[in-house]
C-alpha cells in the first residue's frame, strides 16, 4: 500500500456540507482494509518513540483512528466531544471554523500534568478545531503536545493556526483542488 493508492481511495464530495466546500470523505478509503491498516501503522511507527500516555481523537472521524493507535501505543484513548455527549465535569473551548462556529469538550479529570499527548484528527483545512483542542488540553497542563491528521489540505496553512505544540505531522498532503 502506497500513499498514492490511499489517495486514491479517498472520495471528493462538492459543496458539503455547504456550497463551495470540497469535502475529503475518508469513508471510501476506511472501507478498504489495506488503507486502514496504512493509516493506524504509519501513525504508531512515527509516534512509537515519542513517550505518548493519552491519544486523543477530535469528534466524529478522529475517534476511527486514534483508538487502534492507542492501544499499540499502549497509551489511554480520550474522546474530544462537541457539547452535551459528555457524562461528567468538562472543560470546553469554542473556535471558529470555516463554515460557521462551534464547541469541544474534553471531560475535565481526563489528562494529568504528567500526561503526554497526542491529538489526532482526520483532516487539517484551517486548523480551527484542531487550534481549539491543542488551547483545551494546554489549559489542562499537560507536559507534551503532539498533533497528527491522516490528510492535510496542501494551501490552507493550516498549521499556521496551531501553536504550542511539540510537533504537527499530516500522514497524507493534498492540494486543495484534488
Amino acid at each position: 500500500m502506497t500513499k498514492e493508492d490511499v489517495i486514491s481511495a479517498i472520495r471528493n464530495v462538492p459543496d458539503f456540507p455547504i456550497p463551495g466546500i470540497q469535502f475529503k470523505d475518508i469513508t471510501t478509503a476506511l472501507q478498504c482494509p489495506d488503507c486502514l491498516r496504512w493509516f493506524r501503522d504509519e501513525m504508531v511507527e512515527y509516534y512509537r518513540d515519542k513517550g505518548i500516555t493519552k491519544v486523543l481523537g477530535i469528534e466524529s472521524r478522529g475517534f476511527i483512528i486514534a483508538p487502534s493507535v492507542a492501544m499499540e501505543l499502549n497509551a489511554g484513548f480520550v474522546p474530544i466531544r462537541k457539547p452535551g455527549k459528555l457524562p461528567a465535569k468538562v472543560v470546553e473551548q469554542s473556535y471558529a471554523k470555516e463554515y460557521g462556529t462551534d464547541t469541544i469538550q474534553i471531560h475535565a479529570d481526563a489528562l494529568t500534568p504528567d500526561d503526554i499527548v497526542l491529538i489526532h484528527d482526520d483532516l487539517l483545512a484551517t486548523g480551527g478545531t484542531m487550534e481549539a483542542a491543542v488551547e483545551l488540553v494546554m489549559k489542562m497542563g499537560v507536559r507534551k503536545v503532539y498533533v497528527n491528521f491522516l490528510i492535510e489540505l496542501d494551501g490552507l496553512e493550516g498549521k499556521k493556526a496551531i501553536q504550542g505544540t511539540e510537533e504537527i505531522y499530516s500522514l497524507l498532503s493534498i492540494k486543495v483542488e484534488e
